[in-house]
């Protein structure tokens, strides 16, 4: 563990009041998300303004975390995400590849994730709901729990048939599994640490004026309203690939921020809104899966498309595994393992339940049967 080092300094007169907190830059890998309160994550914080004077703090303005204004805005930052993780999947999937593309996702997400973490004062300062929509929306849209369920039970069902021996099989899944979670934890702890290291060299933006945030909501709602033209009007081959995803991308990264608002205060020990978020997820994305890996009855293309937006646009949302690494942080001891352990083994054990007897049966294949053209 490295030492603690103290990279700010302490108040002096003439100072802006950013620069004179007592901020501690800590370099300690456990101190580093270790304050976080899991109830707390996703909502927007309080922005304090300060005077023109004398530069002191006098004036503390909170969002509340259901206020249009933080909800609105997590509408572009969903579609934002969903196109980065989308773009990123398929920049990253090629012949030869040796690294699997949703750990270009996962890390790329959790990295932004600690990075606006450690900068969640200053972000309040500015404008609380950009907070709630750099890390719940676009983190949390980019990065997917549920992608990666999916990802290592094929693994352990050899869905490509590949001819190796089970042992392999086993230990290809087991890979993308700890390999998943330590890409995103080092990822959350390498965001985090970037962010500290400029934090000092920021410059101090005045919040928006009321005009502009009316403007800013009314354009993110623009966009996302957008999205359903966009499905219709662009070409055809785009509804699977990208058009679908963007019209179920909002409601499931909605429907993850209720859910941890209301049921992660609950249990101080146990993230139980991300929890259902993820398993809920989880379980919506076998079933779809199963529906598409149909043989017998196929599906239309229009069908197909509208069946793998809601993967990667409703369920890769609902998800998130950049919330779910912070979260461990934020846990103590052999809170943290049972975290890990529970949010996994709920995950495939849901897929084991929807899949496996289908998959039984012969009713479907392993491989997806939809046809998009």
């Amino acid at each position: 563990m490295f030492p603690l080092r103290t990279l700010g300094k302490k108040h002096e007169g003439g100072l802006s009041s950013r620069r004179n907190s007592h901020r501690e830059i800590h370099t300690s890998v456990h101190d580093v998300g270790s304050e976080v309160s899991i109830a707390s994550v996703d909502q927007p914080p309080p922005s304090r303004q300060s005077s023109h004077h004398d530069h002191e703090l006098h004036r503390t303005r909170t969002y509340h975390p259901f206020a249009p204004h933080v909800l609105i805005l997590l509408m572009p930052a969903s579609i934002f995400g969903v196109l980065a993780r989308l773009g990123l999947v398929a920049l990253t999937t090629y012949n030869g590849q040796s690294i699997f593309p949703l750990a270009y996702v996962q890390g790329l997400g959790c990295f932004v994730m600690g990075f606006g973490l450690e900068l969640k004062e200053p972000l309040g300062n500015f404008y609380p709901p950009l907070y709630t929509a750099i890390t719940t929306g676009f983190c949390g849209s980019l990065t997917t729990f549920s992608s990666w369920q999916l990802d290592v039970f094929n693994s352990w069902l050899n869905s490509e048939d590949a001819e190796h021996a089970g042992l392999r099989t086993f230990l290809d899944g087991l890979g993308k599994t700890v390999f998943i979670l330590t890409i995103s934890l080092s990822s959350v702890l390498f965001g985090s640490y970037m962010a500290r290291v400029i934090y000092p060299f920021l410059p101090t933006l005045q919040p928006p004026s009321r005009t502009v945030r009316y403007i800013i909501s009314i354009l993110s709602v623009l966009m996302y309203a957008a999205t359903l033209p966009a499905y219709f009007l662009l070409p055809t081959s785009y509804r699977h690939q990208a058009t679908a995803a963007l019209l179920f991308a909002f409601p499931g990264t909605l429907i993850r921020y209720i859910l941890s608002t209301l049921l992660n205060p609950l249990l101080t020990t146990f993230p139980l809104g991300t929890f259902a978020a993820n398993s809920t997820g989880s379980g919506l994305l076998a079933a779809f899966h199963v529906i598409q890996s149909i043989a017998s009855k196929p599906i239309s293309p229009n069908g197909c498309s509208l069946l793998q937006g809601l993967d990667d646009g409703f369920c890769g949302c609902l998800t998130t595994v950049s919330t779910f690494a912070v979260e461990i942080r934020g846990l103590q001891g052999w809170e943290r393992p049972r975290y890990v352990l529970m949010s996994w083994g709920a995950g495939q054990l849901l897929f084991l339940i929807i899949m496996g007897p289908s998959l039984l049966s012969g009713s479907v294949r392993k491989q997806l049967m939809c046809s998009f053209t």
